[in-house]
């Protein structure tokens, strides 16, 4: 069987390596954020090119304590899309504001900035751009956006680790960016895990004193906070893997180039290659109005492909009335949600299960 991610086949080679790592928290005086956590953030940081990294809990945090941070406050309004994990929207309900979602591009699937300027309101905040699938978001025009309205600009960078936009890492272009260690993330821990990073040092603080209940370095809470702080045992495992993220990433691109090659000719919409972008490919996302039947076709012979996402946020009945949608709705995203199919993509698949994929997906299409 062939899945969309898998884990194991990322932590089996490196297990060795792995229980040497735990050994060292094992051994530390320091459990909680000691040694491996600050070393992670450091080695962190300068790999997004950013100032400074925390680490949190989950990506969910690190997006909730860095709209925070950056003075989100209930009754605020926040603007980003339904088309994206639901975290996304979950964290901004966290923090009180209400989220505003707006639609995607059809090519990029990832925030309009059209579509972001029509829902700015005197209670907009910030705006919340998703990487989605690994595939940046258009920055240049978010940055002009937000700069022309007063806004902050969050990235949630859980699907794109080592992306870059115009040769910079996602993660550094805004005014703060949101990672998740997930295990099925491009840098995945073995359990939950996230960081904020970040090229203002005020910000930095306030992230820093937002994880451990609003303490300063006294231990006097300056504002009220979070318990969210990124496991010893995580840092360590992570420390390991992010020297690996690039060569881990390129792998994914050559997966992604041989999908694009040799899917070229069905009906199948493929992802986008932006100019300008370098894309993580976190996911391979294909559009067919056969979506269904293609899953199953699939299944059948072993492949089992996903979607990502069957619900936007906002059909979801938990937020459907919490959140708040334009006049003419989301026609993109409601398109988007019936169409898509996410094929197995990750660094460690092999040839022949890569030419499995293809085979099941070429069949499918020239069974006639």
């Amino acid at each position: 069987m062939i899945l969309c991610s898998y884990p194991p086949a990322q932590n089996r080679p490196r297990r060795q390596a792995i229980l040497e790592a735990l050994a060292r928290v094992v051994d530390a005086e320091i459990c909680i954020l000691g040694r491996e956590v600050a070393a992670f953030e450091l080695e962190m940081a300068a790999h997004t090119g950013t100032g400074h990294c925390i680490g949190v809990n989950s990506g969910t945090d690190a997006l909730v304590l860095g709209l925070q941070a950056l003075g989100v406050e209930p009754g605020d309004e926040v603007v980003t899309v339904s088309h994206t994990a639901l975290a996304t929207v979950a964290a901004v309900t966290l923090t009180g504001a209400v989220p505003v979602l707006v639609d995607v591009d059809p090519a990029t699937r990832t925030i309009s900035p059209q579509a972001a300027r029509a829902a700015i309101t005197p209670k907009t905040k910030a705006i919340v751009a998703v990487h989605l699938y690994g595939q940046p978001c258009d920055m240049d025009a978010l940055l002009a956006l937000c700069r022309e309205h007063g806004l902050a600009l969050v990235e949630d960078c859980a699907q794109a680790q080592g992306a870059r936009h115009q040769g910079r890492r996602v993660g550094s272009i805004g005014d703060v960016g949101c990672f998740s260690f997930y295990p099925t993330k491009n840098l995945g821990a073995i359990g939950d895990g996230g960081a904020v990073t970040t090229n203002d040092p005020q910000v930095a603080e306030r992230v820093r004193q937002l994880r451990q209940y609003g303490w300063d370095d006294e231990r006097v809470s300056r504002r009220p906070g979070h318990n969210s702080r990124l496991d010893e045992m995580q840092a360590a495992i992570l420390r390991l893997k992010l020297p690996d993220l690039d060569a881990d990433n390129a792998r994914r691109a050559a997966v992604s180039e041989r999908y694009n090659r040799d899917l070229a000719s069905l009906d199948l919409t493929l992802p986008p290659v932006v100019a300008g972008t370098e894309a993580a490919h976190h996911l391979y996302v294909v559009e067919t109005g056969t979506r269904d039947a293609l899953k199953t076709h699939l299944a059948q012979r072993g492949v089992m492909a996903g979607i990502h996402y069957a619900l936007p946020a906002h059909a979801n009945p938990g937020y459907a009335d919490i959140v708040r949608l334009p006049p003419g709705g989301l026609p993109v995203t409601e398109a988007l949600v019936g169409r898509i199919l996410t094929l197995p993509i990750y660094p460690e698949l092999t040839e022949a299960e890569i030419s499995a994929v293809i085979g099941g997906v070429t069949s499918f299409f020239r069974k006639d």
